[in-house]
């Protein structure tokens, strides 16, 4: 096999794209989704609804615009429409998406066998909001005299007959991460197989490599398999805020995250969740689906020291490689790289030196969204897989907005920057995400 003969051209069943449902700091809907990616316009700014403040500096993030209990409701089959009310928001992100892809695939569903559909879903750890636990922590405060100065200690032996009894009875199933899956599985009626991944900033690629094997091994014909998250919580970005990692700039919001830029000072939080209708090839042809594109590898990895620390630089080379490998590819047939790009000092430096020993000196072109809709974790990278596909059919490789110049740390690598880049008929792309724990998951896809 040559390097540049894809190999699931061969006996495995072919997986393609026939749908998109994005649900973004850039907008509901495929289409205000790509008409801001291609007027370069930030979906970053002050947050007003999800949050009236947090620990990100000056309230910034990314935001989902005029997203609220409604969207659900309008999106879900009325008889579905009674869950919404056990589902935080980032289950209603997914469940959204899903819907939206599954309307943008033309799929008629009740022409599909349901046992030959499943759904394969990636979500963030769910944290519950503070306030919900608020009044139930309280109770099991030891008591102080009034005029103490002391601090109130947890008593967990109270918790059993006070805190919990405080707590709505359906509490934990608005904070479960496998409940998209669930909750998108019973409003689709999908019979066939159906799994949830966790893995944080790694789960898009892996949720769409999982899918697509099922697919391969004949279990299924078609898969809804997406991602939803968010880093837009008061507890996340306190977390992220004691790691020293989240933005400060001096211009407008919008300007804040620059991934692989020499000015790069942190990540900005965001919020999102995207849904791809992955088919059987020959199936999607024979219902006329209009074609977006075709998986053609997957590689995984997870690269730490023995204090658990992440080496993502290590594990982009092995599961980079892995997808080429999976492919049939040599890094000289990709047309570009969507990266990880959280735009800290450490973490971008480290994924370029991933690059370089990748890419072995091959001149392809990085990009990297999240400076358009900052980093909303496992809800990033299926949602960064589509904004390359859906620009590449315009014939153009998204630009990595806010990117001016790279610095000496990030080595001797191109990137997209200034503008969008006429992709010159190569439409093979290279999308991989990572975590801080060394995690990284990458995609192989071709636009049609």
């Amino acid at each position: 096999m040559s390097a540049s003969t894809p190999a699931n051209n061969g006996s495995r069943r072919r997986v393609v794209i026939t749908g998109i449902g994005v649900v973004s700091p850039l907008g509901i809907g495929v289409e205000p989704f790509l008409e801001a990616l291609k007027a370069k316009r930030s979906g970053v700014g002050v947050v007003t609804d999800v949050m009236d403040a947090s620990a990100a500096p000056g309230n910034v993030g990314g935001e989902i615009p005029d997203f609220d209990d409604g969207v659900t409701k309008e999106a879900m089959p009325k008889k579905q429409r009674k869950f919404i009310k056990v589902m935080c928001r980032e289950i209603e992100l997914g469940v959204v998406s899903a819907m939206h892809a599954v309307q943008h695939s033309g799929l008629d569903l009740d022409a599909l066998d349901r046992s030959r559909m499943g759904v394969d879903f990636g979500a963030n750890l769910m944290f519950t909001p503070p306030e919900v636990l608020a009044d139930a922590v309280a109770a099991c405060a030891e008591p102080l005299p009034p005029d103490s100065a002391e601090p109130r200690r947890f008593q967990f032996e109270r918790w059993g007959q006070k805190g919990m009894k405080m707590l709505e009875p359906l509490w934990l199933l608005r904070y479960l991460p496998n409940m998209p899956a669930c909750h998108i599985g019973i409003a689709l009626d999908a019979r066939g197989p159906s799994n949830s991944l966790t893995m944080g900033g790694a789960s898009g690629n892996s949720a769409l490599s999982e899918a697509a094997r099922i697919i391969e091994r004949g279990r299924a014909d078609v898969m809804v398999a997406g991602t939803t998250g968010t880093h837009l919580h008061p507890v996340r970005t306190i977390n992220l805020g004691l790691f020293g990692e989240l933005a400060d700039g001096d211009g407008p919001p919008g300007t804040w995250c620059k991934p692989y830029d020499a000015g790069r000072r942190g990540q900005v939080v965001g919020e999102a969740a995207c849904t791809v209708i992955l088919e059987e090839r020959e199936h999607a042809e024979a219902r006329g689906a209009t074609i977006l594109g075709e998986l053609l590898g997957f590689g995984s990895a997870c690269v730490s020291q023995l204090d658990a620390t992440g080496r993502l630089g290590e594990a982009v080379v092995v599961a980079g490689r892995a997808a080429l490998r999976d492919a049939g590819l040599s890094p000289a047939d990709l047309g570009h790289i969507n990266g990880h790009g959280v735009a800290t000092r450490d973490s971008d430096a480290e994924e370029c030196r991933g690059y370089a020993k990748l890419l072995e000196g091959a001149p392809v072109p990085i990009t990297g969204l999240k400076g358009f809709t900052g980093n909303a974790g496992s809800g990033s990278g299926v949602q960064e897989l589509a904004a390359s596909l859906l620009m590449l059919r315009e014939g153009l490789i998204p630009v990595c907005l806010n990117h001016e110049f790279a610095d000496a740390d990030l080595g001797d690598l191109q990137f997209v920057s200034g503008d969008h880049r006429p992709h010159e008929g190569k439409t093979v792309f290279l999308n991989l995400n990572g975590t801080r724990g060394g995690q990284a998951s990458a995609a192989i896809v071709r636009a049609e």
